[in-house]
């Protein structure tokens, strides 16, 4: 049930999120994946490699209630990379987010690690 639910409360703003910014822009937008030119770009690449971190941490803790201790290793590095990288996408919320990352990735590594 509360998949279901968590599917329709998606769903309905996804439909509106992306209806507000155009179906088209939306398509131009996923199409970027398959140019080469944008995977060419470090940032990029960079930029997808800590989202998918980012997912082996939540994705687990959400489905399972369990913490992939490791993947917060991937974290630490690929939000430190990002702040590095986003000299074209020096955003303040890119880096604030980051640089928070950094210290959830942190903790949890020093606590597991010494089992604190």
């Amino acid at each position: 049930m509360i998949l279901l639910a968590s599917f329709i409360l998606w769903l309905v703003l996804v439909l509106i999120i992306y209806n507000h910014v155009g179906w088209r822009e939306i398509k131009d937008s996923y199409s970027m994946w398959w140019h080469k030119s944008y995977w060419r770009k470090r940032y990029n690449v960079v930029e997808a490699m800590a989202w998918s971190g980012k997912l082996f941490v939540i994705l687990p803790a959400i489905f399972f209630q369990t913490e992939v201790w490791w993947a917060h290793i991937i974290t630490l590095m690929t939000s430190s990379l990002l702040i590095w990288a986003s000299e074209q996408k020096l955003l303040p919320t890119l880096v604030a987010f980051n640089t928070i990352w950094i210290f959830i990735s942190s903790f949890i590594l020093v606590r597991y690690f010494f089992n604190l």
